[in-house]
């Protein structure tokens, strides 16, 4: 077999709660092999193995990033682990798909980047919500003129208050609103960048911390204009009375609003509202999550560029920072190598 049409070997750190949506079902309908999955404790891996189809389970993770049938490295593991074992897969020669944010902070990632530049390997930030026709028509439709001049951008990330003990309610884990569902709301604003100028700027942020959590927000506000004037809106909420996944661009003539940009898969619908009337759009209601890996094995089988790149990443991360400094909080501290 030709080598860059081989299955993409896979290993995943942890045997993470998002991994059967975001790694296993994908790599199920694309072809790809799972070939080992690691955790601290080898027997939860073992379970995940044999309910998943990996085909080997490992006892740790530095056995999965050093293991010779792996070539891509996956890393959903909790915020605070993304850069260190990133760093660990890169230095082991292993192209790398992190789940978003890729690294706790903009120095990590930063460190992450570099790293991935100088042993060339390929390494991209999980934000898989770009890679589907959703997210591509909202921008297909602010290009074609119909919705006249783009005037305003709005994101909002809103979910139901996750268990107490759910590590994104950890400091030392790198948790939070913003890291865990804000994120999403501003890069959602920068990937509208190419359609109004360029990068936009922070202008203000509001937030405030979770009762009894110091440092860990439970909702952000952002604001935020792009060069050519268009204003924006980022929003997150992880103590809401309901799910909200909304991503929403206003022109001079009407607006476009995708109803669930991060899981297309349970409503692909867009809403367009004009002058000429009003009308539901219907894209595809397969996975996000399988467009990306799509997408990441013509990254590293054909150099097919990805928009979610260690650039990109590190612009994300440092727009994150300067949100939690406006509102008066720490950006997530350093890694924990524990």
């Amino acid at each position: 077999m030709d080598p860059e049409e081989a299955p993409r070997r896979i290993g995943i750190l942890g045997a993470s709660r998002v991994s059967p949506t975001s790694i296993v079902e994908p790599a199920g309908l694309t072809g790809a092999r799972l070939v080992a999955v690691a955790a601290r404790d080898r027997d939860r891996a073992k379970d995940f193995a044999d309910r998943y189809g990996v085909e080997r389970a490992l006892g740790s993770y530095e056995e999965l990033v050093n293991d010779p049938e792996v070539e891509a490295v996956y890393n959903p593991l909790a915020n605070s682990l993304h850069a260190r074992w990133n760093l660990e897969a890169i230095a082991a020669g292993k192209h790398v798909l992190s789940e978003k944010p890729f690294a706790a902070n903009a120095a990590e990632a930063r460190d992450v980047r570099d790293a991935g530049k100088r042993a060339g390997v390929k390494v991209v930030d999980g934000f898989h919500y770009l890679y589907h026709p959703v997210t591509k028509r909202l921008h297909e439709l602010v290009a074609s003129g119909e919705l006249g001049e783009l005037q305003r951008v709005e994101t909002m990330v809103m979910i139901p208050p996750p268990p107490p003990e759910d590590p994104r309610w950890s400091l030392p884990l790198a948790g939070g609103a913003l890291m865990d569902l804000g994120c999403y709301s501003l890069h959602a604003i920068r990937a509208m960048a190419h359609l109004a100028g360029g990068n936009p700027t922070l202008i203000d942020a509001r937030g405030a911390e979770r009762h009894g959590l110091p440092g860990v927000d439970e909702w952000v506000d952002a604001d935020l204009v792009y060069p050519s004037g268009v204003t924006a809106t980022a929003r997150c909420n992880m103590n809401g009375t309901k799910a909200e996944m909304t991503y929403r661009a206003i022109g001079s003539k009407g607006e476009a609003t995708v109803a669930n940009f991060i899981l297309p898969h349970t409503d692909d619908s867009l809403e367009v509202k004009t002058n000429d009337g009003r009308r539901i759009e219907r894209t595809d209601t397969r996975s996000s999550y399988t467009y990306q890996l799509d997408a990441f094995t013509a990254l590293i089988r054909h150099g097919i560029p990805m928009p979610t790149d260690s650039d990109d990443a590190v612009q994300t991360a440092e727009l994150i920072d300067q949100c939690y400094k406006t509102i008066g909080l720490e950006p997530r501290g350093m890694s924990h190598f524990d």
